[in-house]
């Protein structure tokens, strides 16, 4: 009996055993070649080109204000409205101003009078004193009295002009012609004085406004051409030029604005468009730009995995600046590359890979 159940126990094992190979066997052949991210390298010409959305903008645009605070009466314009040199684009409500010029005025009148009444004093007392029938002490006191006079009117005429200037500042008068491009402040609205409450666009130059990111500002401020069209208007292409970029980041965004001037664009070219800019990089050193997962560091080199045949291979590259999850390879790829650019740190030299 002992024995019947010693060799029923060898058996179970033996089966087993068998059965544990076989799944071992089963796994190994299910092994499956990785799934990868790829991005196919694209340079056209022997340039990099890269494109950058913008907005059409002003080449001057003025932010205006009122130059003494006041409850905004009256807004004559809408955003987007054309103006004219000279045209009244808001008011403020003037009445307490008006009063005070009122009242000023008058005081100017009296001061005026007594100013009058003195200047006839002075001269009938000066033809006394020639005479010898008054003193010279009250010629002096009349005298005086002039001076008195003369230098309330001044006063007075001083209030009464700065208080016409400020009526005159009440009302918000276009310095050029040009485009409202921001309303800031409505009707109703109490605002201080230097407060911004509208955007004017003046008439002339058009520009388009974009943002770089650090990576990428020399190679805008390098740039060998640059094309801008926009997405209003498909028949029209124009040349742009780097006015200018900004030394300071955006405290968001973290990219710098640059301004792109037109050549001669077309009457259609409104404010506000969108518009998109191709940079193309100079003919001389060529530079093309991947995710940064995808550089694999080998001790100093860094290099990227290349897929050809659904297998990849390990190519030495040269890199140059990198910010915004991506990095500027400057040597070491060419254009219909495949690159690896995720899990590149599972790989291995041979493996084959599915895209």
């Amino acid at each position: 009996m002992v024995k019947a159940v010693q060799k029923a126990a060898a058996i179970s094992l033996l089966a087993l055993t068998v059965l544990l190979a076989g799944c071992t066997k089963t796994e190994t052949v299910k092994e499956e070649a990785p799934l990868v991210r790829t991005q196919k390298i694209q340079v056209n010409g022997g340039a990099q080109s890269s494109g950058y959305p913008g907005e059409v903008r002003g080449r001057y645009e003025t932010q205006l204000a009122f130059q003494v605070s006041g409850k905004i009466s009256k807004r004559n314009v809408e955003l987007g409205s054309t103006v004219q040199a000279g045209d009244v684009l808001m008011e403020i409500d003037a009445k307490d101003i008006r009063q005070t010029v009122n009242i000023t005025s008058a005081q100017m009148a009296s001061a005026e009078s007594q100013l009058n009444l003195a200047q006839s004093n002075l001269e009938r007392y000066r033809k006394l004193f020639e005479q010898g029938a008054v003193s010279r002490a009250q010629l002096d006191q009349y005298e005086n009295a002039y001076e008195v006079a003369a230098a309330a009117l001044r006063q007075t005429a001083a209030q009464y002009n700065q208080g016409a200037n400020q009526l005159g500042y009440s009302t918000l008068v276009a310095d050029s012609s040009g485009v409202i491009a921001a309303i800031n402040a409505e009707a109703g609205q109490v605002v201080n004085a230097g407060q911004v409450v509208l955007t004017l666009v003046k008439d002339g130059e058009r520009e388009i406004e974009i943002s770089i990111p650090e990576n990428r500002i020399e190679d805008v401020r390098n740039a060998g051409k640059i094309l801008v069209t926009f997405w209003a208007l498909p028949d029209v292409q124009l040349e742009g030029q780097i006015r200018e970029i900004s030394p300071v980041a955006d405290k968001i965004t973290r990219t710098y604005k640059a301004r792109i001037s037109l050549a001669n664009p077309p009457a259609g070219v409104n404010l506000g468009m969108t518009a998109n800019v191709a940079v193309a990089s100079s003919g001389g050193r060529q530079a093309v730009y991947i995710p940064l997962a995808a550089i694999y560091q080998t001790g100093d080199t860094p290099g990227v995995w290349i897929v050809a045949n659904d297998t990849v291979s390990l190519r030495p590259v040269k890199v140059g600046a990198f910010g915004n999850g991506q990095i500027q390879v400057l040597e070491g790829l060419q254009d219909g590359d495949v690159v690896v650019t995720a899990g590149v740190q599972k790989l291995r030299e041979g493996q084959k890979v599915r895209l």
